[in-house]
């Protein structure tokens, strides 16, 4: 990987570290002085992982579903899945009030994979399709299934409870309540492994079958890592949409679609887009801070207009 890709990253990981509420002494840090420290390892570098992981894992999801719908408009934010990890979640604690984190990462992953799976069956129906209305089936899929998710909040006073996952945030990120997101580190593995089957699965089914190459099988492993990372994601820090969307295209435009070669950099893309999102978020009404869902959202829908045109 270029120098020139990794010397920004390394950047903005360090500006991440030094923007925040409290400002921090780094003559301090290097005492090791005992709040300065505390800051540091506590909030900024849990936070800092947070970020990383999880605009890795939703890039990467991306350039999944892509390769298995075949359009470069899908992503967790365009094909429902976001908004079935919602209601999984909502589903799990209108069930099972005490149950633990566990139970709700279980109730998310299967109803994110369950609508993954409804989507991808739903768009290999429709046999005259094009760029454009793949994205656009997925956005009025993920409305119905949020608004089941509102009501069944409604329904059962949990609407409060449910505002935590409507937009992505990163501020309660602190060191014994991130851990979750650790699943994504195999999910990134996993993918780069198979990156030359999902490669081939992106050429269509009767290609990727041809060449030796058990389809429907790579196609049910790719909607699980993917509801894995989704439900990884929204259970820690809420919905982020459009970084699955926004960095595989922009890497694809310039680097084509290998994604052995690809992966890395949609891998690192990623991280640096959450990245500039959130310190977007901490700066603008410094000391307060908007949610990274809405900086995500409003940089990440701009460009996703400018892919538009340039498709049309």
């Amino acid at each position: 990987m270029r120098l020139c890709w990794l010397l920004p990253f390394l950047l903005l990981c360090v500006a991440s570290l030094a923007v925040g509420a409290r400002e921090l002494a780094w003559s301090q840090l290097l005492t090791l002085h005992g709040d300065t420290w505390l800051t540091l390892t506590a909030s900024r570098l849990p936070r800092l992982a947070a970020l990383i992981l999880v605009g890795i894992g939703l890039a990467v999801c991306g350039v999944i579903l892509q390769q298995i719908v075949r359009n470069r408009f899908v992503e967790p934010g365009t094909c429902g899945a976001l908004d079935a990890a919602r209601l999984g979640i909502l589903l799990s604690l209108g069930l099972a009030p005490a149950a633990g984190v566990g139970l709700q990462m279980l109730f998310a992953l299967a109803f994110c994979f369950a609508a993954s799976l409804l989507f991808v069956a739903i768009i290999r129906r429709i046999r005259a399709r094009n760029a454009v209305l793949v994205p656009v089936i997925g956005l009025m899929y993920g409305g119905v299934l949020s608004a089941l998710a509102e009501f069944y909040a409604y329904r059962f006073n949990l609407l409060q409870s449910m505002q935590g996952w409507l937009l992505g945030d990163f501020s309660k990120v602190v060191q014994g309540r991130y851990e979750l997101i650790y699943l994504i580190l195999p999910i990134i593995l996993l993918t780069y492994l198979y990156a030359h089957r999902f490669t081939l699965v992106g050429m269509g089914e009767g290609m990727a079958t041809s060449l030796g190459l058990n389809y429907s099988a790579n196609v049910a492993l790719g909607l699980m890592l993917v509801a894995v990372t989704v439900a990884a994601s929204v259970i820690t820090v809420g919905a982020i949409p459009f970084v699955g969307l926004v960095v595989p295209n922009l890497i694809a435009l310039r680097h084509g679609d290998n994604l052995r070669r690809t992966l890395p950099l949609v891998a690192l893309g990623g991280a640096a887009l959450l990245l500039v999102c959130d310190l977007a978020g901490r700066l603008l009404i410094y000391p307060f801070e908007v949610p990274i869902g809405l900086t995500a959202g409003g940089l990440g829908g701009l460009i996703f207009l400018g892919l538009l045109w340039r498709q049309r």
